[in-house]
């Protein structure tokens, strides 16, 4: 509750629940709107999913979730909103992402798309057929992925590019238009960011964008760590009246002040919760039957100096993919869907200190990796992990000073919304693409009055974008305030009703 100096009780209008990038990302547009925000957020800090701690040693900067951002630059959110303006520093690495086989080769995605054409041999030409048209319009593309799914999108040339090359990888089922095996690999190792079946709806649809996104806005990582993203969110908030209270976890809707809207950056088995009895039973059903996603077991590394990567290019590369083949991908996710433990799991890595040293003293290095299994495991793979690492730079584990590990079943205790390691919201399926969560119109709005969700479990879903938050702000807003202005332009400050 908000008082005055002299211990009045001050108005509120909106209640967040969660200071992850959707919950700020709703905060400030109803901030923007002129309206009371108080936030609340039971961890200690701001952050959610994209959190910078020293895991392993002093010194040594680690991102707990997130690590690298190319919808910071390409989220509609985040160009309205403008890091750049308020202090965070994108660095790119040259390679965005590279996809090491054995052999001494790799697949390099080159932020130039011509020089990833030309790396490709008689492959470039259907890498360009296959993602010249998305990369030339990038910003269309990212407006039609980061809508609610609900409207008409607002570029229909861009969706139906986007849908034909969807068909053409599903139809095919196997390396469509590619001779050799560095291609198939690199787009079932994007695919794979999904941890879902690498050949599904889902994971095709997550792959084909951050594909095109690789090369038309890079893959960045944040000077400093993730951490800085939502520390300039919640700066802007509190600069325009919003206030955030942290260490303060709510257990049950009715400990929240009287508000005219709250907006939830909750899970659906967290709205079950915090609502109790008070939601109609069909709605409560589907909520329980919303499903949970894969898994990851998250392993962090100290180095004494960078990876020795065997194949060129991959000392230059932001985010690596560790699994092989096309067909190795396609097995190590196909047994996480199964609820098996692959023998070889995909590892997805990043290693920001080929851009920023800030990350940890002079000359050494850190690693960040998942490594996808099914949700709930208690089980510790970091030795699989550096089994993975080893296989494309050998002499890694010479380097390692420190390790620092969290299983799948310890994530809900680092972010609640992680369950049973589930970091992307729920299951990256074609049905819960579109119903997240529930099979409704409007997934934002819950049947409580003025009480909306503004997670990942909502439409676009994963990923460090705020847009979950931004169509439920609008729905807030139109449903409790009567506002009906484009709430990207409230981020902006450039609507007339703007202001603290």
């Amino acid at each position: 509750m908000r008082l005055d100096s002299e211990g009045r009780r001050v108005r509120t209008d909106v209640v967040v629940v969660g200071a992850g990038p959707n919950g700020l990302a709703a905060a400030l547009v109803m901030a923007g709107a002129g309206l009371r925000v108080e936030v609340y957020e039971a961890a200690a800090t701001v952050g959610g999913g994209a959190r910078t701690r020293e895991l392993t040693l002093p010194g040594y900067q680690h991102d707990v979730c997130s690590a690298v951002h190319p919808m910071a630059l390409a989220s509609p959110f985040f160009r309205a909103f403008d890091l750049a303006e308020h202090g965070v520093k994108l660095l790119h690495p040259e390679v965005s992402y590279a996809h090491p086989l054995d052999g001494g080769r790799a697949g390099l995605a080159w932020r130039d798309l011509a020089r990833t054409v030309h790396g490709l041999g008689r492959d470039g030409p259907a890498w360009r057929s296959l993602l010249g048209p998305l990369v030339r319009d990038w910003s269309d593309l990212a407006d039609v992925v980061m809508s609610d799914l609900r409207s008409p999108p607002t570029h229909p040339r861009t969706a139906a590019r986007l849908a034909v090359r969807l068909i053409r990888r599903l139809v095919a089922r196997g390396p469509l238009d590619f001779s050799d095996d560095l291609a198939p690999a690199m787009l079932t190792g994007v695919n794979a960011h999904a941890i879902a079946p690498a050949r599904g709806v889902g994971a095709t649809a997550v792959g084909v964008v951050l594909a095109a996104l690789a090369h038309a806005v890079g893959w960045p990582v944040p000077e400093g760590g993730s951490q800085r993203i939502v520390d300039a969110l919640a700066a802007e908030l509190r600069r325009r009246g919003g206030r955030i209270t942290t260490d303060a976890p709510i257990h049950d809707l009715a400990q929240l002040p009287p508000a005219r809207a709250v907006l939830l950056d909750v899970t659906p088995a967290a709205l079950l919760r915090l609502a109790g009895r008070r939601l109609p039973s069909g709605y409560a059903r589907s909520l329980r039957a919303y499903r949970r996603g894969g898994a990851a077991c998250k392993v962090d590394f100290a180095l004494a100096g960078p990876v020795p990567w065997l194949a060129p290019g991959c000392a230059r590369a932001g985010t690596l993919h560790l699994a092989g083949t096309r067909e190795e991908v396609v097995a190590a996710e196909a047994a996480v869907a199964a609820g098996r433990h692959a023998a070889r799991p995909f590892v997805l890595a990043a290693q920001p200190g080929v851009v920023d040293p800030s990350r940890a003293p002079s000359g050494r290095q850190v690693l960040w990796t998942y490594a996808h299994v099914p949700n709930g495991s208690p089980r510790d793979v970091r030795e699989q992990v550096k089994d993975q690492v080893e296989r494309f730079a050998p002499g890694f584990r010479d380097l390692i000073l420190a390790e620092h590990v969290i299983t799948a079943d310890r994530w809900e205790s680092y972010n609640p919304n992680y369950l049973g390691g589930d970091i992307s919201g729920g299951a990256t399926t074609a049905w819960q693409l579109l119903a997240r969560p529930v099979p409704r119109w409007d997934p934002y709005r819950t049947p409580l009055p003025g009480v909306y969700l503004c997670s990942a479990s909502t439409p676009p879903g994963q990923a460090v974008h705020g847009m979950c938050g931004v169509h439920a702000a609008r729905r807030a807003l139109r449903d409790r305030f009567g506002v009906r202005e484009d709430p990207l332009a409230l981020v902006a400050g450039r609507s007339p009703v703007a202001g603290p």
